[in-house]
């Protein structure tokens, strides 16, 4: 089975948190949290559509500059998601700059923000280059079992966890069924790989009727050909449906009974875990002043939640040249050894 996606981390361990979950064939690629972004190349950054946000320290939010610096002047805009407070930040982030030039640019950037409310649902807003990136206040929408994005390829949820008196968020993301074709069953039918074949998936995944036509279009030796076949004849016969992955992300929170909770239902059966791994056990005091994880405490959620692959990382700095340490200390809470 050919992976839809892609997802890495931003930096090593000690650098910025982040993950860039690159969606391959929808040109496209979505960004958890945005600190210092400048090891990713532009034509990565030119792909991100969505933009989620655990909170805006620093190391979480900086290079949101860098990012809209390198974008500007695109078509698509960007649409970005993050805790309460989130869109006044925002505003005072672009408000900083000074935009008289921008009114110049053959496109119309459009940021579009959502803000997770404490009291339930998600205020929005946008900011458009042609403005000078002022506010414009939208309709709030529902956020239902924390929703905040919704495809028809996947879709990314949040949790809300608690760090130092404030929100940190927890992102999923989650593919819809992955639909595989079967190369060798179109070879049988004699049928050629294409275009029609993104159609025929589409129209699955949009619950298409049984007897929905598919034209298959061809060109061979012989000259042209054209079959139009029915969606219940082809799902039947060159389609695999597999269930879709889960990977989740998890960082700047307090190692507390309601974050576990929530965090052990959050992550139930993920397929790959990113988890903070700040501190080392030994300094537990120093991690529960901080609001961190130790990388104890992370491999003990991990198996808790039944992780079924993990990557710590947010290593302290104070820990360079000890990193085996932590992951040691991680992969022997997480195994359970």
């Amino acid at each position: 089975m050919r992976p839809i996606f892609d997802a890495q981390l931003v930096n090593p361990v000690f650098g910025d948190p982040g993950v860039l979950i690159d969606l391959k064939f929808e040109r496209r690629a979505i960004l958890f949290d945005v600190g210092d972004v400048s090891a990713l190349p532009t034509r990565k950054l030119l792909r991100v559509s969505d933009l989620f946000v655990s909170h805006t320290h620093m190391d979480h939010f900086a290079g949101f500059d860098h990012l809209i610096r390198v974008c500007l002047g695109r078509d698509t805009g960007v649409r970005l998601y993050g805790p309460e407070k989130f869109i006044g930040q925002l505003e005072h982030k672009l408000a900083a700059y000074t935009w008289n030039l921008v009114e110049n640019y053959e496109t119309d950037f459009v940021i579009t923000a959502h803000e997770l409310r404490a009291i339930g649902g998600v205020q929005r807003a946008q900011f458009r280059s042609r403005t000078g990136f002022r506010r414009e206040n939208l309709p709030g929408v529902e956020a239902s079992d924390g929703v905040l994005l919704d495809s028809s390829s996947f879709q990314v949820r949040t949790v809300p966890l608690e760090h130092h008196g404030i929100t940190s968020l927890a992102f999923a993301f989650e593919e819809a069924v992955h639909i595989n074709v079967w190369k060798n069953r179109l070879d049988e039918l004699g049928l050629p790989t294409g275009p029609w074949l993104t159609t025929l998936k589409e129209q699955v995944r949009a619950g298409a009727r049984d007897d929905t036509l598919i034209r298959v279009h061809w060109r061979t030796r012989d000259g042209a050909r054209d079959e139009m076949i029915s969606l219940a004849d082809l799902k039947r016969k060159v389609l695999e449906f597999l269930p879709g992955q889960k990977v989740c992300y998890v960082t700047d929170v307090a190692d507390n009974t309601r974050n576990r909770l929530a965090l052990s239902r959050f992550l139930h059966n993920t397929d790959l875990l990113f988890i903070e791994a700040v501190f080392i056990e030994e300094d537990r005091d120093h991690a529960e002043r901080k609001a961190h994880l130790t990388a104890r405490a992370a491999g003990e959620i991990a198996r808790t939640a039944h992780v079924r692959a993990a990557v710590p990382f947010h290593f302290s700095p104070r820990y360079l040249g000890r990193e085996e340490q932590l992951r040691r200390e991680f992969e022997t809470a997480w195994r359970g050894n």
